[in-house]
């Protein structure tokens, strides 16, 4: 049970590691938190920082998620598998609950007073160890999203919104087996929540016109009637 808990501790230190408040500071000499949106997560940093500076960020933010939910589980099971103390234990159990650990320290990270980014690509990380494919659907419905409203923001809640969708109709109508199909929906339905928690003010700013976009990324527009 120790390992257990310490594996949610270093899953939560892990993600709670301010990937673009290091960068801001150690390169450029300004913490981001007082530029663009005052937010440390990658869209802010792509900003701020640049493009390259803005990928360095995503991708460290996005292994915050994958390397806890992925490598973590693994060495609970071997050592832990067979554990009376542990009998529950499931590797998807695992995988969920340290993953949504490095979730909470991106969002509420202890090294920045308890905050942090949205979660985006911290909770990419931890699909991409848990359902690749399912992600990489939902990675095309955020480029969709994003290409025609040049909003980010928009992209990350429908992709967010997609992905209980497409294990639903894989598991149903595909007849895709999952491990443990019920924990995985209900899992996913709590990301599609906490991912609206994070975004609620970027939704309150959608709804009043006023979210930023990155119009340069716009490809399909909507033509004005004349």
């Amino acid at each position: 049970m120790f390992y257990f808990v310490l594996g949610i501790v270093l899953s939560y230190l892990l993600g709670s590691f301010p990937t673009a408040v290091v960068v801001s500071k150690v390169f450029f000499g300004f913490d981001i938190r007082t530029r663009g949106s005052g937010n440390m997560g990658s869209t802010n940093a792509f900003r701020q920082l640049g493009v390259f500076w803005g990928i360095v960020v995503q991708i460290v933010d996005i292994l915050k998620g994958f390397i806890p939910t992925f490598f973590f589980p693994k060495v609970i099971i071997d050592y832990f598998g067979k554990s009376s103390e542990l009998f529950w234990v499931d590797e998807l159990v695992l995988m969920f609950i340290f993953g949504f650990s490095a979730i909470a320290g991106h969002i509420w990270s202890v090294f920045v007073g308890f905050k942090g980014g949205k979660g985006i690509n911290t909770a990419l990380g931890m699909l991409l160890a848990i359902s690749p494919l399912e992600v990489l659907i939902c990675l095309g419905v955020f480029l969709l999203a994003f290409l025609s409203t040049g909003i980010v923001s928009i992209g990350s809640i429908l992709a967010s919104f997609v992905y209980p969708l497409v294990i639903i109709i894989r598991y149903m109508i595909l007849n895709h087996e999952y491990s443990n199909f019920p924990l995985l929906l209900i899992f996913s339905f709590l990301l599609f929540v906490l991912i609206l928690f994070t975004h609620r003010a970027n939704i309150r700013r959608i709804i009043n016109g006023t979210e930023n976009k990155f119009e340069q990324f716009k490809i399909f527009r909507m033509k004005k009637r004349k």
